[in-house]
Parts: structure tokens; sequence; C-alpha cells
């Protein structure tokens, strides 16, 4: 049984009892969050965390591992995005129509994220990223510009598969207060993606060519010296991590039902990208589930919890004022601040070295 676990997590386990409890609390918890959480918005939220779970632990393949800062993933989200919409919209709700625009979109995201690494990675450190920064800004403007293909500003909406659409009902009673349905099948297919996709990518980096990437984040002209190609594995590491965030962009295209320019190629969400990268701890897949739960839950229920404490707080009217829910976004960066002042390394990294450190008193 231990060896089989071993495998699944390639040998890369948490390293600290409450850094394991965490991991298996969330992903029981996103495993039966349509039956804990009933409601469309706990639903959604829990879809989105899944979704991030993916784009996140991706980015962190280029960020933490390799070293590479880069702006152009959500390019590669986009590109997910754009193509299951796209391809629903002209062959239909259909299942081919599904996999010819994921495998279009790969394609896609395989073909740019070679030019730009063969290019660009030559570049050293702010230059590649203001290059990747560039190229998906035009993105960007080009997907506004082609109405005709994407929508332009307004996107797309489409359907799904029946199999998966809200409308499709399995039974004709809930089964514990919640309705099986399409919608349903639709999450837990996410979750299914989202599961192989981090397992997938442990087994990367805890592979050779893993131990390679980090070697090139320590000391690149060291990793050279020694005789590995630095370009090629930089390269290879910008294609597979592009590949995984366009996946990541098939995912929400899919459980939306709808894609546009804001939604899937914001800046926005390269920033979130990034923040949550900082919170669950760089150069750790496990930190970009964690991660991803803690800043997405508290980016959607954090206004609701203000009202509530803004309300509570109503005979003071400094206080219920500075708890105002208009206000989210400064008590969201509050919580930023403090948890980068008190998990530097961010969660995983912090509760890895708590674990070291009594590890080495005993």
């Amino acid at each position: 049984m231990n060896n089989i676990l071993t495998r699944i997590v390639s040998n890369d386990f948490p390293s600290s009892r409450v850094l394991a409890v965490i991991l298996v609390g969330l992903l029981l918890a996103l495993a039966f969050a349509p039956f804990l959480f009933p409601g469309v918005k706990a639903l959604s939220v829990a879809a989105k965390v899944l979704v991030f779970i993916v784009l996140v632990a991706s980015f962190d393949l280029l960020l933490g591992y390799t070293g590479i800062v880069s702006f152009a993933h959500t390019m590669f989200f986009g590109i997910g995005a754009y193509g299951i919409a796209v391809a629903t919209t002209r062959l239909g709700p259909t299942w081919e129509a599904l996999g010819v625009g994921l495998l279009c979109s790969l394609v896609l995201s395989f073909v740019l994220s070679l030019l730009v690494g063969l290019f660009s990675l030559r570049v050293k450190a702010i230059f590649f990223a203001m290059i990747t920064l560039a190229v998906a800004s035009a993105f960007q403007t080009l997907a506004s510009q082609l109405s005709e293909i994407t929508g332009g500003e307004d996107g797309l909406s489409f359907k799904v598969p029946e199999l998966l659409s809200p409308s499709m009902e399995f039974f004709e009673q809930p089964f514990l207060g919640v309705s099986i349905d399409g919608r349903l099948l639709c999450y837990y297919l996410l979750f299914v993606i989202t599961v192989v996709s981090l397992l997938s990518l442990l087994r990367i980096v805890n592979s050779p060519f893993g131990r390679v990437l980090q070697a090139i984040r320590e000391n690149e002209f060291r990793a050279e010296a020694i005789g590995y190609r630095v370009v090629i594995y930089r390269t290879t590491s910008s294609v597979l991590s592009a590949l995984f965030a366009t996946v990541a962009g098939a995912m929400l295209a899919l459980w939306l039902r709808y894609n546009g320019p804001d939604t899937s190629l914001s800046f926005e969400i390269m920033i979130d990208v990034l923040l949550i990268v900082v919170i669950g701890g760089m150069g750790t897949i496990y930190g970009a589930a964690i991660g991803a739960a803690l800043f997405l839950v508290a980016q959607s229920y954090l206004q609701d919890l203000l009202r509530l404490a803004s309300e509570a707080a109503a005979g003071l009217p400094w206080l219920a004022a500075l708890l105002s829910p208009d206000r989210w976004l400064l008590w969201l960066g509050l919580l930023f601040v403090l948890s980068v002042y008190y998990f530097p390394t961010g969660v995983v990294g912090r509760l890895r070295a708590v674990h070291v450190q009594a590890a080495r008193q005993a």
C-alpha cells in the first residue's frame, strides 16, 4: 500500500503532518463540495478552485521550479478557453467538438510556447518578462478584434454536450439535497482532470528532468558547465507549462459555457496567479492547491463576512465604515501582506521548515 502511494505522489510526500492533514482535508472538501456546501455559488467557487489549481501549478513549474518569470501564462489559459468556445460554437455541442477544440488549442499553445521559448529564453530576467507581457497583450488585443471568430469584447456563449448540461437530470429525486444532473457531472469531470494534472506535474518535477530544472533555477551557469543544454530544458519547461495552462483554460470554458477576453485573458488573472503562488509557496506543487483554495475562498466570501461584521458593529459608526463590504480589496490586501510576513516561503514552505526544525530538535 505504501509503495502504491509512493508511486502516486512520485515519492513527494508533504513531509509535515499538519500539511498532510490540510491536503487531505482539501481533497475531501473538493471531492464532496457539492454535498458539503450546497448552493450555486459554493459549487462555482469550488469549480474555480479546481481550475486555478491546475493553472497555478503549471505556472509554478515555470517560476518555482525553473526560475522563469513569464507574463504570457494567461495567453495559453485563454487559448484553451477559446479553443472550447470556438469549436462548440462552430461544430455544435458535441464531444467531438470538445475534442477538436482542446486538440487545436493544445497544438497552438505548443507552437507559440516553443517560438517564445526559442526566441526569447536567451534574453535575461526582466527583459524576457517584458517580451512575454507584450506577446500576451498583443494576443488579448487580437482576440478582442477578431469578432467573427472570438465574438470580440462580447465573447462567446455556447452549449455543452447534453450529458454535462444542467437540464440533464439522472435521477428525479435529489440525493442528500443535491440534484444529480449534468452540472454535477461536469464538476466531477473537472475534479478528475485536476487530480490527474496535479499528479502528472508531481511526476514531472520529481523526475530527473525536474531535478535539472531545479539545478538551472539555482545556478544556470553551473548547470550549463556540467553539460546540460539549459535553453532546451527551459524551453521544454515553458512548453509543458503552457500545455497545462491550456487544459486549465478549457476547464474554465467548459464550466462557464462562456468565454471572453476579460474572462480568460485579463492581466488581473495573471496577478491572481502570482499572488496564489506566493501564498502557497513557490517550488511546491502542493502550494498551488492550498494557495488557490485560500485565495479564492477569501476573494469570494470576504465581502459576505465584512457585511456581517459591519452589521454587528453598527453601534460604532467608524468601525462599521471600516468593515464596509466596499473595502474588501483593502482587507484582502492586508491578509496578503500578513500571509507574506508570517509565511515568507508560503504556507507549504513554512510548514515544511517547521517540521524540519522540530525533527532536528528531537
